[in-house]
């Protein structure tokens, strides 16, 4: 239960709210208390011939006034108990998504969708649980249980020691199946996050499924998880469902040692009819408690067991962090310096990047090509700090970029990664995304023509306003990668990379697009990576990497005069065009 108390910083939040609804909760079982002894006064007075009709009205009148008591206090205590939990549950859920967002990208890398949708959904579902419905079965067992017991001992010692006989039984059962029941509970929340994440994968992946016919082996590995996780639920449910009659049996054998033995004691007088009734009323109540231990117990480890995963990514910590008195970093001059550069993968004995050195001076065009694995990505990515190398250093404008705070580093680089990825909304809401205050709808075409997207998107039903559905699964590839585009040239930034950004348009739209970006070139900084030679052999700088070395570097023409590897993709590329337009 250690993991719960990591709570104690949402509960302090909301601690008299909850206060507030713990002492309507203990007024509601003190009044349930009372009913008890109204009865006793009722029957005994029955019995006795001591009963009138005011006196018995007057009882009568006590148990209704009882009962509204008990509605209202019940209705407060919902409200402020479960109401809290609520409150805990959606901060909780918002804190888990801020950490997520603050994480590295190497997190990610090793996190399955599905696992953390899981952790965002079901398990804050049950730590809210364990909040609200297991704060007042506690509350139940303490309050009406010890109550429970005074009453039944003032009435008889003797016989509230037959009726509790069975109770260290009870405890017994509690201890065996609380450890169960959370260890079967955390492998169905595993169950559940592998499920998750299969029907994520294949709903985004659904038209490669479908183009290449794998509905019934896709539905077959879907049958499979989910038959995984109904076993590991029927698992978890033979262990509940043994729970609960295991307790009822101790609960009635309870009740039947009170009939057997109060029922003797009633015939010889020891005990008064309405104290007997009295007697059984309050081992009524005590057997919820009883019940209820064993409900709070399920509630608690399922908490517990959830809050356990959840502290697990909350303990992660993202490796990338500022330093301690970085500076803010403003709009930088462009003087980048990779002094032996080498970094490796999570896991990875052979490095993605070795010993990289280069100089790019302000307002140059980088070029970096090279086979798919060669590092072209990566170099970018250690560049704004999604990655943390393991030796040598990047300068920007004299300074190592650990020493600029990280948001400002990255806030200096417009990134258009070939895996564009556009949100479920218009067309202008996908472009200003960087800028959403942005109302000039003149700065957002200007945009689109620039990346060859502008008379396209005119041609859309409803134009800028049209949604392009999730993912922008209503464009071409080629729309989505100009209109990603558009929104990283919006964003003005003295940094611009293109990471093989125009992949999915053809030869002749990527150089119309290029050439209407010779502009934006020149005021800035850019990184154009791409596997086309045709694509930078205008930059200033050329570097072809291969192994994650750096093999060549150069302009164009000197690149081709070493009739290295740059050469050869470059007659390669050279011969598959020639070949094309035949």
């Amino acid at each position: 239960m250690k993991e719960l108390l990591k709570l104690k910083k949402y509960i302090g939040r909301h601690k008299w709210k909850m206060m507030a609804g713990l002492l309507s909760l203990i007024a509601v079982d003190v009044f349930q208390l009372f009913i008890p002894q109204v009865l006793k006064l009722t029957i005994d007075a029955l019995a006795g011939g001591a009963a009138t009709s005011g006196l018995i009205l007057t009882y009568g009148w006590w148990i209704i006034i009882i009962a509204l008591g008990m509605g209202v206090g019940r209705f407060f205590w919902r409200f402020f108990i479960i109401g809290s939990a609520r409150r805990i549950e959606r901060e909780l859920r918002q804190e888990f998504f801020s950490h997520l967002a603050f994480l590295d990208f190497p997190f990610f890398d090793e996190h399955k969708t599905g696992d953390l949708m899981a952790h965002a959904t079901n398990d804050i579902n049950a730590v809210r649980m364990a909040l609200g419905f297991g704060l007042v079965i506690l509350t139940d067992i303490i309050v009406l249980g010890v109550a429970a017991l005074y009453f039944m001992f003032q009435i008889s010692p003797r016989l509230s020691f037959y009726a509790l006989i069975p109770l260290p039984f009870l405890s017994l059962v509690v201890a065996f199946f609380g450890q169960m029941i959370r260890k079967r509970f955390e492998h169905v929340q595993a169950s559940f996050s592998e499920l998750t994440e299969r029907v994520r994968e294949n709903i985004s992946g659904i038209r490669v499924v479908k183009f290449f016919v794998q509905e019934e082996p896709e539905k077959q590995r879907f049958q499979e998880s989910s038959r995984d996780y109904y076993a590991k639920n029927m698992k978890l449910v033979k262990i509940w469902g043994a729970f609960f009659p295991v307790i009822m049996f101790i609960a009635s054998l309870s009740q039947g040692i009170t009939f057997l033995a109060g029922g003797k004691m009633v015939i010889f007088g020891s005990v008064s009819l309405g104290e007997f009734v009295a007697f059984s009323a309050y081992l009524g109540i005590l057997i919820w408690p009883m019940i209820a231990i064993g409900q709070a117990i399920n509630v608690f480890q399922r908490g517990a067991a959830s809050q356990g995963r959840l502290n697990r990514i909350f303990a992660t910590k993202p490796e990338i962090v500022n330093r301690p008195g970085c500076q803010r970093l403003e709009r930088i001059q462009g003087r980048l310096v990779f002094e032996n550069v080498t970094f490796f993968h999570n896991g990875k004995s052979l490095p993605a990047l070795k010993e990289i050195s280069l100089k790019i001076e302000p307002q140059q065009l980088i070029g970096i090509t090279g086979a798919i694995g060669s590092g072209k990505s990566t170099v970018v990515n250690l560049l704004l700090r999604l990655y943390q190398y393991q030796s040598g250093k990047i300068i920007l404008d004299g300074r190592d970029i650990s020493d600029y705070s990280i948001e400002s580093l990255r806030a200096q680089a417009a990134f258009v990664p070939q895996d564009s990825f556009l949100f479920s909304d218009t067309v202008r809401e996908n472009i200003s995304f960087g800028r959403p205050e942005l109302k000039n709808t003149a700065e957002i075409e200007k945009a689109a023509r620039i990346a060859a997207v502008h008379e396209e998107i005119l041609s859309f039903p409803r134009g800028y306003e049209t949604v392009v559905g999730e993912r922008g699964v209503t464009l071409s590839g080629g729309q989505k990668q100009r209109v990603a585009l558009a929104r990283a040239l919006l964003m003005d930034r003295p940094i611009l990379i293109l990471d093989d950004a125009l992949s999915a348009v053809d030869a002749d739209t990527e150089r119309k697009i290029l050439t209407h970006l010779s502009s934006e070139f020149s005021k800035r900084m850019a990184i154009v990576i791409s596997h086309r030679i045709f694509a930078i052999q205008d930059a200033d700088l050329i570097i072809v990497l291969e192994q994650g070395q750096i093999a060549e570097q150069g302009k164009h023409q000197a690149l081709l005069d070493m009739k290295g590897r740059y050469y050869e993709m470059f007659k390669l590329q050279q011969l598959e065009r020639e070949l094309a337009t035949k």
